[in-house]
C-alpha cells in the first residue's frame, strides 16, 4: 500500500574517492541518520572558481527520515574531503508503508 506524503527522502552526496564515499556510508548509518546507503560510480561536469571541472567521482543516495536531514547533512560535513561538498534532500513522494516503517526502524529521531 502506498501512502502520500512520506516524509522521507534520498540526500544525494557526491565524493572523490570510493574509499571516503564508503566511509561517509558507514558514518551515517552507525550513527542511525540514515537506513541505507547506495553507492555508485558517476562522471561528473561542473563549473568550480570560473573553470569547467570533468571528473569520476562517487555518489551516495541515502535514504533516512528528513526531520534529520540537518544533523546528517552536518556529519557528512565533518569528514568530506570537498570545501563545498554536495548534499542534497529529494523527497520520496510515494513508498509502501512497509518500506517507510523499515526507515523509521533504523534511523533515531530525537
Amino acid at each position: 500500500m502506498l501512502q502520500q506524503p512520506t516524509g522521507y527522502g534520498v540526500v544525494m552526496v557526491t565524493t572523490a574517492t570510493e574509499e571516503e564515499a564508503k566511509a561517509i556510508a558507514q558514518t551515517v548509518i552507525e550513527a542511525k541518520l540514515a537506513a541505507a546507503v547506495s553507492l555508485s560510480p558517476v562522471y561528473s561536469i561542473y563549473r568550480w572558481q570560473g573553470e569547467i571541472h570533468k571528473k569520476n567521482e562517487w555518489q551516495l543516495m541515502i535514504k533516512t527520515n528528513l526531520a534529520l536531514f540537518s544533523t546528517l547533512a552536518a556529519k557528512i560535513r565533518e569528514i568530506h574531503s570537498y570545501q563545498l561538498p554536495e548534499i542534497i534532500a529529494l523527497p520520496i513522494l510515494l513508498a509502501g508503508t512497509d518500506y517507510q516503517q523499515w526507515i523509521n526502524e533504523q534511523v533515531k529521531i530525537e
